[in-house]
């Protein structure tokens, strides 16, 4: 199609007041008149990548809102004019800024929230360049468009703060010479004002001897001269020059900003011509949400399904249509009363896919789908020609003539009120040929007509189809749905019963009317009753699907929410257990430090036979405490490990749902030690199960191997990365910090978590001065929020 023939396609289906519409969307100039001047694509790649792109910046937008593009123009004509040597304005820079402002914040909003997904939108985003320097220079150089800020240079201050000075002296000498008595007469008023940027007072006309100066100003009647006083002239004149000084300054700052302002002229342009790309993509995607639309599948074969299609001009009065073409047949005539929707079903097609090939979302549901079209011609409406002086009819075939005389395969074709404003047996056999001929020039095709025998056609040619727009007889208006494989009723013996003809004519009427007539107009009325029928079924079957499946989603959302519960229960006890064992453990591993102090320092047998005994029953009380801690999984107790263990066997531990590395192999009671993370522990056979992940070499399992270092304490105690030191004294909590840093520091530990709680500050004062002064410490500082916050010093160890 050429561009003249799809502007007048694109205006009879009104292409074009959507565009206008998107358009009041747009944040600047440049992409409101990029969006009236779109035109559809009939390549099928172009359409694709156009409906990627508003896709992206749809899914953006669902997920993160859209950015903000306003505040900023084109200024590429004040780029040029520097670029050239040109002095720009106040204005120019602000409205530079303003659009250096708008690529940045748009920048940051990508990096922000979309920067790390990948989207169709990337390559534009990318290519804006923010420069905050400029933008920030400009807006502390300019305080508006006619004000310069004292601060845009040292030189400009300077000399500002000099004309301050020169012009408060002036006004002290003249506020003394208008308040003086004897100078009162002499003057019109007691003001101080200026004449050509010099300080002027007004005097009296007949006074002009008794006050010398110069005159620079005569009031419109005569009566009052401004004149400039001898006294403040010489100063006066140091004024002018200091305003001079200024404009001088304000030329050479404006002088070396533009020469910036070219230098960085071609990342603008850039960043600009990516902004408004940007802009355009995210007014389709804005359009789409208002219009709740979709995007369609596009395909090149064909077919073309509209489900519960809205005309997007109709707004909330649009009744959703749906129209399929293409697949079982490529002619689609649709009968029907008049006002009964047969026009708008026409413009609803050929505007969607307008829109589709314009890279805009459509009003319908999920699931539609457009063919690219080589064209799409339309002759719609039934207005004479007055200016050809042509009659509807006429002008049907004027249109239907150009038509005709284009290359038609793949193209859509649609035509209202086909062969109407004549005689209907020619009428009705021309309106055939014409669908013949289009049919075998490979269009696709849907019009609307009154006649008969183009129901009857349909019915008997294949790739033919009937539809019809529903009328209710009851209420006499038309529901406005299209009823496809449906031919139309004329319904006027019904109708003119119901506006209150006598029976009598009606009956007269019915008589004159064929046999065959009766009977075909008895066929389309018994198959619009199954159609009816079958929807209402359709409908219900529509409605109880979605209850059950919206009852399905109740009991998935309660399943989880029970099974939600029951984890939080189970997690719950596990931390209870695991934190009274942790607890357990410290106690245990202080006491038996303890026990073996007092070894050593005890004599005689009897003593030291009494620690051990208190040593072993430690152990054995703690034994005793991990054992019953594994209660709380509620795992099967007859499990047994499918074979032996071997170092670096990965298992699992049951008490604290983690995986571990096995370090030793098992003792005669089952005990053994595990390495979790950076975390040595001693558990029990009972508390692991095996987890399976050897390499099989030659048909036979080989288990993974792993080095394992580290020393082990005197009494064999667990070293955790947490040390909680509430309620003890400082001498004790600093004791036992020392003790758990030194355990760490063996453990390979790099960072514990010291809990000394928010309390007094007292003990937080206390460990942070012998964190500070430990060299095994390399920083420490107090948590933040999700750590524990004040109550809590994390420390990096050396």
């Amino acid at each position: 199609m050429n561009e003249t023939t799809v502007l007048r396609q694109a205006g009879i289906l009104e292409l074009d007041k959507i565009l206008k519409e998107l358009s009041e969307y747009a944040s600047f100039e440049d992409s409101a008149a990029r969006i009236q001047g779109l035109k559809p694509s009939f390549e099928m790649s172009r359409v694709l990548e156009d409906l990627a792109f508003t896709d992206a910046a749809y899914q953006l937008m669902a997920r993160f809102g859209a950015p903000s593009f306003g505040g900023a123009g084109n200024v590429n004509n004040a780029l040029s004019r520097a670029e050239v040597g040109g002095v720009l304005t106040f204005a120019d820079f602000l409205n530079i800024a303003n659009l250096l402002h708008v690529i940045r914040s748009v920048k940051e909003w990508y990096e922000h929230f979309a920067g790390s997904t990948e989207n169709r939108l990337q390559d534009l985003f990318e290519a804006l360049v923010p420069n905050r320097y400029f933008e920030d220079k400009v807006f502390s150089v300019f305080d508006s468009e006619e004000t310069m800020n004292d601060n845009a240079s040292k030189t400009l201050s300077d000399i500002r703060r000099k004309i301050r000075s020169s012009a408060s002296s002036i006004r002290e000498k003249l506020d003394k010479m208008i308040r003086s008595q004897h100078n009162q007469k002499f003057l019109q008023g007691a003001i101080v004002t200026q004449r050509d940027g010099r300080f002027v007072v007004p005097v009296k006309a007949e006074y002009r001897q008794e006050v010398p100066g110069l005159i620079h100003d005569t009031s419109g009647s005569g009566a009052t001269l401004f004149i400039e006083p001898m006294a403040i002239v010489e100063v006066n004149n140091e004024l002018r020059v200091l305003r001079n000084c200024e404009a001088d300054e304000i030329e050479r700052i404006l002088t070396e900003m533009s020469r910036e302002a070219a230098d960085f002229a071609d990342n603008i342009r850039l960043s600009f011509d990516a902004v408004v790309l940007l802009d355009l993509y995210f007014c389709k995607a804005k359009y789409a949400f208002d219009l709740k639309a979709v995007v369609p599948k596009v395909n090149d074969r064909g077919r073309c399904l509209l489900k519960n299609a809205r005309h997007p001009l109709l707004k909330n009065r649009a009744v959703p249509i749906t129209v399929m073409l293409g697949k079982s047949f490529d002619t689609l005539i649709i009968t029907g009363p008049n006002t009964g929707g047969k026009t708008v079903t026409l413009k609803t097609v050929g505007l969607l896919t307008l829109m589709a090939l314009c890279g805009l979302m459509i009003p319908a549901d999920d699931g539609s789908e457009i063919n690219v079209y080589s064209g799409i011609f339309a002759d719609i409406g039934d207005e004479q020609s007055i200016e050809q002086s042509l009659s509807t009819f006429s002008s049907h075939m004027t249109n239907i003539v150009s038509i005709l005389k284009k290359p038609l395969r793949n193209s859509l074709v649609l035509l209202d009120e086909l062969g109407a404003g004549t005689d209907p047996v020619e009428g009705a056999a021309l309106a055939r040929s014409i669908i013949e001929e289009l049919h075998k020039k490979g269009a696709y095709v849907i019009t609307t007509t009154h006649y008969a025998e183009l129901k009857s056609y349909a019915l008997d040619t294949d790739r033919v189809e009937n539809a019809c727009c529903e009328f209710d007889v009851v209420s006499l208006r038309p529901t406005y749905r299209l009823l496809i494989g449906v031919p139309g009723r004329s319904n006027a013996f019904a109708i003119s019963e119901k506006l209150g003809i006598s029976k009598e004519i009606i009956e007269n009427a019915a008589s004159m009317v064929s046999e065959e007539d009766k009977r075909f107009e008895r066929v389309v009325a018994s198959l619009q009753e199954a159609t009816q029928t079958a929807e209402k079924e359709r409908d219900e079957a529509t409605r109880l699907r979605s209850e059950l499946d919206r009852q399905k989603e109740y009991l998935k959302v309660q399943q989880e929410k029970i099974k939600a519960e029951r984890e939080a229960v189970l997690n719950k006890a596990h931390e209870t257990a695991a934190d009274i064992l942790e607890r357990a453990r410290n106690d245990s591993a202080v006491l038996l430090n303890q026990l073996e102090d007092m070894k050593k320092k005890l004599t005689g047998a009897n003593a030291k036979e009494t620690v051990m005994k208190a040593r072993e029953a430690a152990k054995r009380s703690l034994n005793s405490l991990e054992k019953s801690a594994h209660f709380v999984d509620g795992v099967e107790e007859n499990y047994e490990l499918p074979r032996e263990l071997m170092i670096g066997d990965t298992v699992e531990l049951v008490d604290i749902k983690k995986r571990a590395s096995v370090v030793t192999l098992p003792d005669k009671s089952g005990n053994l030690e595990v390495m979790a993370g950076i975390i040595k522990l001693r558990t029990n056979l009972k508390n692991l199960r095996l987890i399976e992940e050897s390499v099989q070499l030659n048909g036979q399992s080989k288990p993974k191997q792993r080095k394992v270092s580290g020393l082990k304490s005197r009494a064999e105690r667990t070293v955790e990365s947490e040390l909680d030191l509430r309620g003890m004294a400082s001498d004790e909590a600093l004791l036992e910090l020392e003790r758990f840093i030194d355990n760490a520091l063996l453990s390979g530990i790099e960072t514990v978590r010291i809990i000394h709680g928010k309390g007094t500050g007292v003990l937080r004062k206390a460990v942070a001065a012998s964190l500070k002064h430990n060299k095994s410490v390399r920083t420490f500082r107090l948590g933040v929020f999700g750590e524990g916050e004040d109550g809590v010093t994390i420390a990096e160890l050396k």
